[in-house]
């Protein structure tokens, strides 16, 4: 008998239904499980500009048990040490920041699958019970389960849209917007001509590989432009931001 796949998010975008999610840089299990709560599709917790240490991203993967929630991990470098631990506690895919080319996809491919397609070294001690598994059938679906997220946010990578996203083995690529306009120096102006342009060549070189693509979605107006463009992943926001976003909305309208 086949043993059943773990994560969902690849099911979800071959039928071409768009997923959402959120990016906790909170080091909290209760933050996670309210927003593993609250109708999400993935958290992605963030290890590369959040203070979240591998303990707490131990925690806030488990707190997304008992949920529909895919947890996933963001990474602070395209390093395969990096990516090890994360998988090993049992997070469902990698966020790999700044693929400028396609040697850098690869080496990104490569660190999220075990021998002979990759270069991931074995010891899931933890992942199994996270997801409620014996050790064989983690292992029977690992390569699979596992998502290799990639980010498009140097003007380098734009112009080499296309033979990074002919690399075999990305799962997913994602625009940010924000180190995108920081790399040509208009950093905090993600709505700059530039930058859109820049974002739009992005868009089309994704889109035009058949791999599913991803980005963010500050309101639902962008969310359904982006959804209707052929966006399968969109992040609604941070923790933070949301929190703000949603003491704003209670203070609209009190006399104050």
């Amino acid at each position: 008998m086949t043993t059943p796949l773990l994560n969902r998010l690849r099911r979800q975008w071959r039928e071409k239904r768009p997923t959402f999610g959120a990016i906790a840089t909170i080091p909290s299990i209760q933050t996670v499980q309210i927003m593993a709560r609250s109708g999400i599709d993935w958290i992605i917790v963030d290890l590369e500009h959040g203070p979240i240490d591998l303990g707490s991203a131990h925690a806030m993967i488990t707190a997304t048990a008992g949920t529909p929630c895919v947890p996933m991990v963001r990474i602070a470098a395209n390093e395969p040490w990096l990516a090890k631990a994360p998988m090993d506690i049992g997070a469902l895919g990698i966020n790999f920041p700044m693929i400028c080319s396609r040697a850098d996809a690869e080496k990104a491919v490569r660190s999220v699958r075990y021998p002979p397609k990759g270069d991931r070294l074995w010891g899931p001690f933890h992942a199994p019970f996270r997801w409620g598994v014996s050790m064989p059938d983690y292992m029977a679906t690992a390569d699979d389960d596992m998502i290799c997220m990639i980010t498009i946010e140097h003007v380098e990578a734009v112009n080499r849209i296309d033979e990074i996203m002919a690399t075999p083995g990305i799962d997913l690529a994602v625009i940010g917007p924000g180190d995108l306009a920081t790399s040509i120096n208009k950093r905090g102006l993600p709505d700059d001509p530039e930058v859109v342009a820049l974002m739009k060549r992005a868009e089309e070189g994704i889109l035009k590989s058949g791999v599913p693509i991803g980005g963010v979605a500050r309101s639902a107006e962008q969310a359904n432009e982006m959804i209707d463009r052929g966006y399968l992943a969109l992040a609604l926001g941070f923790d933070w931001s949301l929190f703000q976003r949603g003491i704003a909305a209670s203070f609209a309208g009190i006399k104050r």
